[in-house]
């Protein structure tokens, strides 16, 4: 057994042996709102023994105001730059498994950062289940409109295409979180075992 940074001890040789293979960099969980990043990222997190973060929650502290209150007083350019700039943060922070927002990883400076630094595993959700989990948080600032459902299949088909330059991707379907986390664990062994250099560190760009 080991301890990662958050003091959880780290209670399998499995566990132990993906966290040894991402060595200093993050895992990184991307993909549309309501696709269970924050909910299975922090099953995922407590099984490998490492600090979860949500990189919205983030930014609310940082600005002292909600993302609704961000978009709605300073607009979406506005949060996208600061979403940029804690999520670079929170990269430099050791590894960890953090969940972004849904537009985050549209940001070419944020998924070069990503790419660096961490591990990316898009979590993929058709339409009717990421519906069926945003009608019950009605404070999506995107879906404030008179055709939410409209919204979701234009942002789905704008960024499906962005989301699949992740590393890895798994499906995020109506079945317990902890399903989803061994699937997420199953594609990382794959990913690990075959680039035993990931746990150099951040790659140094060729001058």
């Amino acid at each position: 057994m080991g301890a990662a940074g958050s003091g959880t001890l780290i209670t399998d040789e499995r566990a132990a042996r993906l966290v040894a293979a991402l060595g200093s960099r993050c895992l990184v969980l991307v993909g549309i709102m309501g696709c269970g990043k924050s909910s299975v990222g922090r099953r995922l997190a407590q099984r490998l023994g490492l600090p979860f973060l949500d990189a919205d929650t983030e930014i609310e502290t940082a600005a002292n105001m909600t993302v609704s209150e961000i978009f709605a007083v300073h607009g979406e350019p506005e949060f996208r730059r600061g979403e940029e700039r804690v999520i670079a943060r929170l990269l430099q922070e050791g590894p960890m498994v953090l969940a972004t927002g849904g537009g985050a990883f549209m940001s070419e400076t944020t998924r070069q950062e990503i790419s660096r630094r961490a591990v990316s595993v898009w979590l993929r959700a058709d339409l009717d289940t990421v519906m069926s989990r945003v009608r019950k948080r009605p404070t999506r600032p995107l879906l404030q409109n008179a055709d939410p459902e409209g919204t979701m299949r234009k942002l789905l088909d704008t960024r499906e295409p962005v989301y699949a330059l992740a590393d890895l991707s798994v499906w995020s379907r109506d079945v317990p979180h902890e399903t989803v986390m061994e699937d997420i664990m199953q594609a990382l062994e794959t990913y690990l075992s075959s680039r035993p250099n990931l746990s150099s560190g951040p790659e140094t760009p060729a001058e």
